[in-house]
């Protein structure tokens, strides 16, 4: 029987339904499934509940709080059936879905099946999947998906270049015709390493969202005129963070 390791919050499976708060669907209800596990390892990942376990080396910004300690690997995953991830997403009623996580893609067999599954329930599903870009797709998964929205992190991620940065990977969404990139921005630096990127791989300029790094509405707006400037010089598209202007930096919202 195929299961899923999704994201344990606060003793549910983290399955719910809100609006997509980024990127090109900005402002579209859909139902997030956040699955469990990441490749990457971001000092200021917002989701750590994913990955960071005990007993790793990994570090995190939240390491400097006294309160705050690594998870037990254990106690942060439900593994559902496609049948009981089905029923959760259905009580919305809503056919975008978005398939988040930590790394969705590193459980692309079970995701394939998943969406497979949610076919035979109805033909007008959509499914965006969030991914660093790291990962490749096989034919299963790419027929099935709509939309990848790929996130690759940039040098203040503190993950190692060979780690986040996969040519073969990058040249196969920079072409792929579901794929946009959404790039965070929080500093010159981080602009100038995109710039390189994008030119590396020759990743269009329609197909680049750049977005202010931020966890609270005041340091979002603090980056986003600098950024919309930028988009403009450069053709790219400008997304906020919706969601933490609606509900702040909240989990299953």
């Amino acid at each position: 029987m195929t299961t899923l390791k999704i994201a344990n919050l606060d003793g549910k499976p983290e399955i719910f339904h809100s609006i997509q708060g980024e990127g090109k669907n900005m402002g579209q209800p859909s139902v997030f499934i956040r699955t469990s596990l990441c490749n990457l390892h971001c000092i200021w990942c917002d989701t750590d509940y994913t990955w960071n376990w005990e007993k790793t080396r990994f570090t995190h910004v939240k390491d400097q709080d006294p309160t705050y300690k690594k998870y037990k690997m254990n106690e942060m995953i439900i593994s559902l059936t496609l049948e009981e991830i089905y029923e959760e997403v259905a009580k919305s009623g809503c056919k975008n879905i978005v398939l988040t996580g930590g790394e969705p893609m590193m459980q692309l067999e079970e995701l394939s099946s998943l969406m497979e599954f949610f076919n035979t329930k109805a033909t007008n599903y959509f499914f965006e999947i969030e991914t660093n870009g790291t990962l490749l797709p096989d034919a299963t998964f790419e027929a099935l998906v709509d939309q990848y929205n790929v996130s690759p992190k940039l040098a203040n991620s503190n993950n190692p270049k060979k780690l986040r940065e996969k040519p073969e990977a990058y040249q196969y969404f920079s072409k792929n015709e579901k794929a946009v990139f959404k790039f965070v921005i929080d500093s010159e630096e981080d602009l100038t390493e995109v710039l390189e990127l994008c030119k590396t791989y020759q990743i269009p300029n329609q197909k680049v969202y750049l977005m202010p790094e931020g966890t609270n509405p005041e340091a979002l707006q603090k980056k986003q005129q600098w950024l919309i400037e930028i988009c403009k010089k450069y053709q790219f598209n400008y997304t906020d963070r919706l969601h933490v202007h609606i509900y702040g930096d909240k989990r299953g919202v």
